[in-house]
């Protein structure tokens, strides 16, 4: 067995820039080199995989169907979902305090994100596989069946690592793995289908793709309902950012999947991405869940509002529940006690920032504010490295700044900006006051 992973260290500078060198390299060759478009080219035919009949040979009367999504972050909470998904059952209890017997999934769909911080064979092996194998190594038969989606995370090294565990037929702990795509479909009991789609790292459906569930569609009858499975939850992303980016959602490749391949068929909608869960109902009974609770670290549930979805689905669950996310995060106070590396990051920067300027404002008290700042910008403008520097802290926080609202962008990430601009100058001014004032005397009377 492999070392068992910690969880990943989001904010560790040493993984950020490793993970950020991977999403450039990676967002570089998803656009010059599609490895779907291979898959299609080896495959040829693609047929759907049909779960209508059991290994009895008999007319399947149900199906159990376990999923889980944004897996693989560190061993324990890994672990802790996979013992769940092995246990041939679980009792639960419902909210009216009924006892509910679930059974061990036929099938398991992973629904994206498998892995983090980026894809790699040892990745998959240490975060993902080992913890799974340990929950459930080997099964009787009938043997469940596991079936995958892939997410951005998964994209990180151009799908190699998840073509390897997922389509080269060889087992996945307990599981085998009949999956040829990265994309697929499964025909299920009582006109059920659910469809597996991969949307690379922009969400983007290939036109491989886009004819293989055409002709899927073609099999349909006209009761037939539809579970899509999706790695992101783009109803919620259009949702919150339609004001500021219509375009790109309400002409995405999945709203043409949604509306002119299936022909409006789709009852539930089922993506990982937020690390939370979420059920929003529409009026006749149409669901569209987010369920990326597989092991990675938590997202909020109480903003932005999504009470009320397009198309009238209105929220009618989530977990945590909303007062409890909010109260959850006022541990972000905390941040440092659990991410102190990360605070020698801006630390680093302040130094260069300070040492390429050498303002000379040592004998300035705090009386002096104005003569400070004016030696500082005075020293700033005569060295072209120290400008540098300064412009590198406030335009790096302004581009740091996550959002899609370049207003937002503008005025809260200059104000971020700005915010460690003053840190550094009021840090350096403190540093030169304390050394040449106060030390500097001391050491004076120590000389003599």
């Amino acid at each position: 067995m492999t070392d068992r992973a910690p969880m990943v260290g989001w904010y560790d500078p040493g993984q950020l820039l490793q993970t950020a060198q991977q999403v450039v390299v990676s967002t570089i060759l998803g656009q010059q080199a599609d490895n779907r478009l291979m898959e299609a080219l080896a495959q040829g035919t693609y047929e759907p995989f049909d779960y209508v009949i059991g290994p009895d040979r008999q007319p399947r009367s149900e199906i159990w169907i376990d999923y889980v999504a944004d897996t693989g972050d560190g061993f324990n909470s890994t672990y802790a979902v996979a013992y769940a998904v092995a246990q041939p059952e679980l009792r639960l209890r419902d909210p009216q305090g009924a006892e509910v017997v679930t059974r061990r999934g036929d099938i398991l769909v992973f629904g994206g994100d498998e892995v983090y911080p980026t894809a790699s064979r040892k990745g998959y092996r240490q975060r993902l596989l080992e913890p799974y194998r340990t929950a459930l190594e080997k099964t009787d038969e009938p043997h469940p069946h596991v079936f995958a989606v892939p997410g951005n995370h998964d994209w990180y090294d151009s799908l190699v690592s998840f073509t390897r565990f997922f389509l080269s037929k060889e087992w996945f702990a307990g599981w085998q793995t009949p999956q040829e795509r990265s994309y697929f479909a499964l025909r299920l009991p009582h006109g059920w289908w659910l469809i597996g789609t991969d949307v690379q790292l922009g969400s983007d459906i290939d036109k491989p793709q886009v004819e293989y569930f055409r002709k899927v569609q073609k099999e349909m009858l006209a009761d037939h309902r539809i579970i899509l499975c999706n790695a992101e939850p783009y109803w919620i992303y259009s949702h919150t950012y339609k004001e500021y980016d219509a375009e790109v959602f309400n002409e995405s490749n999945l709203r043409f999947l949604e509306d002119e391949v299936f022909n409006h068929k789709i009852d539930v909608y089922l993506a990982g991405d937020l690390h939370h869960y979420r059920r929003h109902e529409a009026a006749d009974g149409r669901q569209k869940i987010t369920a990326g609770g597989g092991g990675a670290f938590l997202h909020p549930t109480h903003g932005p509002d999504v009470s009320e979805l397009e198309g009238g689905y209105k929220l009618k669950g989530c977990f945590p529940d909303i007062s409890t996310s909010s109260r959850l995060c006022w541990r972000n106070l905390l941040f440092l006690r659990y991410n102190f590396s990360f605070g020698l990051f801006p630390a680093l920067l302040y130094l260069l920032t300070a040492w390429a300027i050498m303002a000379d404002t040592g004998k300035a008290g705090l009386s002096e504010f104005g003569k400070a700042a004016k030696l500082t910008l005075a020293a700033t403008l005569d060295s072209p490295m120290g400008a540098f520097w300064a412009l590198l802290t406030f335009f790096g926080f302004v581009l740091f700044t996550d959002t899609h609202s370049k207003a937002y962008r503008w005025i809260m990430g200059s104000l971020h900006g700005l915010a460690h601009v003053a840190a550094a100058f009021f840090l350096t001014w403190g540093a030169n006051y304390l050394c040449v004032t106060v030390l500097g005397w001391q050491w004076e009377s120590i000389r003599q």
